[in-house]
């Protein structure tokens, strides 16, 4: 097979990838702005305060609170830049859907499995996936699959594992009692 041929064929294998919503929640949002401000009001001054103290000390070739400053301040302006990129791409949604009892993008679900076991999502933007706490991106394959269903809709939904069946038993867009979720802090 010719070199064409073969990367012919694997591009034609590639699935595109999905489209990504970007979008987030009020409080996904503070938190992006409260880690940029964090980050750039008390993080970095402190970090640079350390570069310089060190850089003080001489030989900065093997001085590595020297070199370990300036790698910590480079993964600090990275993520600096990677937030104000983030928080002018994302948009907000602040609103109650007309239709409370239909799940769409900030909805706190429950759902009863096959097997009769109650499982509990938020479906949130990609920066405010929290697993442990059922907080899944909208972008998911089993959000993708409950956005638009109404309250005891009985839903099948293709997953990586596999199709999977389950019964929406409830659709909150206030926090209900069983998000034990803290609220992210900053210090």
């Amino acid at each position: 097979m010719l070199h064409n041929e073969c990367c012919e064929l694997m591009t034609e294998q590639k699935k595109p990838l999905p489209r990504r919503a970007h979008l987030i929640t009020p409080g996904g949002l503070k938190a992006l702005e409260d880690e940029h401000e964090f980050l750039w009001r008390k993080e970095r001054p402190k970090v640079t305060q350390e570069v310089s103290d060190a850089a003080k000390l001489g030989d900065r070739s093997e001085n590595a609170e020297y070199i370990y400053g300036k790698k910590r301040l480079r993964q600090i302006d990275g993520r600096l830049r990677f937030l104000r990129k983030r928080i002018e791409a994302v948009t907000v949604v602040d609103r109650t859907p007309d239709d409370p009892d239909k799940v769409f993008f900030g909805a706190w679900v429950e759902l009863e499995d096959d097997d009769g076991e109650l499982l509990r999502y938020r479906i949130v933007g990609e920066d405010e996936i929290d697993l442990p706490h059922g907080y899944i991106s909208i972008d998911a394959p089993l959000a993708r699959g409950l956005v638009g269903k109404f309250v005891e809709d009985e839903v099948t939904v293709r997953l990586p594992k596999g199709e999977s069946d389950y019964l929406i038993a409830s659709v909150s867009y206030q926090r209900p009692d069983w998000d034990t979720r803290p609220d992210p802090e900053f210090s």
